[in-house]
């Protein structure tokens, strides 16, 4: 397997060395930083550039800049997204978002680590493990997700939380490490 695959199988690979994966990176990078360059009016141009970043069509996706990935083609977004300010995906992974999530100011998604052992670290090893946020979930400001974490249907996550852990359906959580506070129920109220 190349470093590209070993990746995607949340296998150790070379993110540092790999030419692949820097050529890859950098070109999201630059797809990014022309997306937060663009007017935030100019929705024809800024789809454009999503698109390209992403490698589909996301349905009534509202990301507000700055924005910033590693790759994007490792992002899957459901229908009526909205992304605030500040928002950074380390999609080494795939990163999952379901319907109708919003997410607040100043959050990161990360399905990267790295070894332990300072010798490995030197190597520019590393592994992901995916992130997926189901429907309906709410994420406040300033909340880091780690590799790995499932946040379920329904969720809110409020500000400052540190997610390192599986969150259950229709939980209100919060907290460094982020614990359930309690259960918010299933109701569906419309406004």
């Amino acid at each position: 397997m190349d470093e590209k695959q070993k990746m995607l199988a949340g296998e150790w690979y070379s993110a540092n060395y790999d030419g692949t994966l820097v050529e890859e990176r950098t070109r999201a990078q630059e797809l990014c930083h022309e997306l937060n360059r663009t007017q935030p009016g100019d929705g024809k141009r800024r789809k454009k550039i999503i698109v390209e970043l992403l490698g589909y069509i996301p349905e009534n996706l509202n990301i507000s800049s700055p924005f910033m990935v590693d790759y994007g083609y490792n992002i899957k977004f459901g229908k009526n997204v909205f992304i605030n300010v500040n928002n950074y995906f380390m999609d080494g992974g795939e990163i999952t978002l379901g319907d109708n999530v919003f997410i607040g100011p100043s959050c990161g998604f990360y399905t990267a680590e790295h070894p332990l052992d300072a010798v490995d670290r030197r190597k520019g090893l590393e592994k992901t493990s995916p992130i997926t946020v189901g429907d309906d979930v709410w994420i406040g400001a300033d909340i880091s997700v780690m590799p790995g974490v499932t946040i379920g249907d329904g969720s809110v996550i409020g500000a400052g939380s540190i997610v390192t852990k599986d969150i259950p359906e229709n939980s209100l959580a919060m907290g460094v490490p982020c614990r359930v506070v309690r259960d918010i129920g299933k109701k569906v109220r419309y406004f």
